[in-house]
């Protein structure tokens, strides 16, 4: 499934009751009823993000819960598909910093090969139920995800917004990282930090002067 250096995480933990017990789960919601992101996205976060190549990580929620959105990476959407409210003030707050215009894309792939890590905590989503998977395993596997990455890489950019993601910085070396935190995109808190954060820039210049290739944050076809 997974062709890359992130199979010797995905295999530990599938070794694990907790994460057996997931799966089992999940396959029978699949089975049953309508579940986001289609089956075979799940994990395009690992996907396109090899471990090797990874050097920023942004932590969402759950996924999004209605037709053709969710695709396996936090707060990216099909092409296609209108971008949703919290894509929108991420969308502003990269044009704010770097005087561009986004494009009207909600695809965030191009960030996630360039080495940005999209995760949500919880990575399956029953149809037009937000947080129906909530406590059923996926926090511990991304629990587990955050503490792997802290425990093999240095010099990685987290970027967490909102209390869900903020309570994982308990498992990063913030020595050994760069941890940046503000409220979370969404329309009910972005004006209370989120917008005028200044982490996109912020991001790149740790990059840089860890001698790192810094991120392309506006759309790579549309400089």
């Amino acid at each position: 499934m997974i062709n890359n250096k992130w199979k010797d995480f995905l295999n530990q933990e599938s070794d694990k009751e907790y994460f057996q017990n997931l799966i089992n789960f999940i396959n029978k919601e699949y089975d049953n009823k309508i579940i986001y992101p289609k089956k075979d996205d799940i994990f395009n976060a690992f996907k396109l993000t090899d471990f090797d190549d990874l050097k920023v990580v942004i932590i969402g929620q759950d996924p999004y819960h209605e037709p053709n959105q969710a695709h396996g990476l936090a707060f990216s959407v099909l092409e296609g598909v209108k971008v949703p409210p919290s894509l929108k003030n991420i969308y502003r707050e990269i044009e704010d910093e770097f005087n561009c215009i986004m494009l009207d894309n909600g695809n965030l792939s191009y960030l996630a090969e360039q080495g940005v890590f999209l995760i949500n905590t919880v990575l399956t989503v029953e149809a037009h139920k937000a947080n129906s998977h909530k406590n059923i395993g996926w926090e511990i596997f991304t629990d587990n995800v955050i503490k792997y990455i802290n425990s093999k890489k240095k010099n990685v950019v987290y970027l967490l917004w909102g209390a869900p993601a903020i309570s994982k910085s308990k498992f990063i070396n913030a020595e050994e990282n760069y941890i940046l935190t503000s409220p979370h995109p969404s329309p009910l808190s972005a004006y209370r930090g989120f917008l005028g954060n200044n982490h996109f820039k912020l991001c790149n210049e740790y990059l840089v002067n860890t001698c790192q290739t810094p991120i392309v944050w506006q759309h790579n076809f549309n400089n």
